[in-house]
């Protein structure tokens, strides 16, 4: 049994649904997800701002690249589109780190590097995967130390919208193992005509003390081949490799 933190984002057509396209493909593998947030674009392309979020879910026969194809399967589904390096796109599944157990898979394999080289750099990524899993570890170290050891402006560039992954019309028995997010007051966030946030992204933008980073990064394409040199699994294991720059 594998477990995946995957972070998701997307800043063209509908977001929300983009986003909940992810939960809805995971079905009762879902184990977690966050609340929906707001980020501004980051790497100087002139574009919308992202909604990103954290989905963290198991599977008894996936193996790690297993959880990249499906990444990028979702992604195509999303008419995915890589012009642009951070360029605007529909929808971004980033493979964050995996487990089995107590084993955390570590890989420097550019195929697939686990966990995420950059993870711990971004708050677009901290932030709702400690608000999906408050006690989540990422290289020994806490998320929530890693997101505290931010500067304010990464952390306050990231904006908790009123919106939800779980549709509120979806019952307990349509939605099994996945805790209804919240809105930043305490009820299910309201959606427009649009399926997006009621709270536009001028309205968005006016609230942030600074700009905060992007939605997640593009995934890799990678061989048929499901056997990827490099990867292990080492319990709690760190990696001495350093944090190389990812499209």
């Amino acid at each position: 049994m594998t477990r995946a933190v995957l972070s998701i984002g997307g800043n063209l057509g509908d977001r929300l649904a983009n986003l909940r396209s992810v939960v809805a493909a995971l079905g009762d593998r879902v184990v977690a997800v966050s609340g929906v947030y707001s980020t501004a674009p980051w790497g100087g392309v002139e574009q919308d701002d992202y909604l990103n979020a954290v989905v963290i879910a198991e599977d008894s026969t996936f193996a790690p690249l297993d959880w990249l194809r499906f990444g990028q399967e979702l992604e195509q589904r999303a008419h995915r589109v890589r012009e642009v390096r951070w360029g605007a796109r529909t929808l971004d599944v980033d493979v964050v780190s995996v487990s089995d157990g107590d084993n955390v898979f570590t890989s420097a394999d550019p195929t697939l590097t686990l966990p995420h080289p950059q993870a711990a750099n971004r708050a677009f990524v901290l932030t709702p995967w400690l608000d999906a899993d408050p006690a989540a570890h990422l290289n020994d170290a806490p998320i929530a130390n890693l997101l505290a050891a931010l500067p304010p402006a990464e952390r306050d560039g990231v904006i908790r919208t009123d919106l939800s992954l779980i549709p509120e019309n979806s019952s307990p028995a349509s939605s099994p193992n996945v805790d209804r997010p919240t809105g930043a007051a305490g009820t299910a966030g309201s959606v427009d005509a649009r399926g997006d946030s009621a709270r536009t992204d001028a309205e968005a933008k006016s609230m942030r003390t600074a700009e905060g980073r992007s939605g997640t990064t593009g995934s890799v394409h990678f061989p048929a081949d499901m056997t990827a040199p490099g990867i292990n699994t080492a319990s709690s294991a760190r990696r001495s490799e350093g944090f190389p720059s990812c499209s």
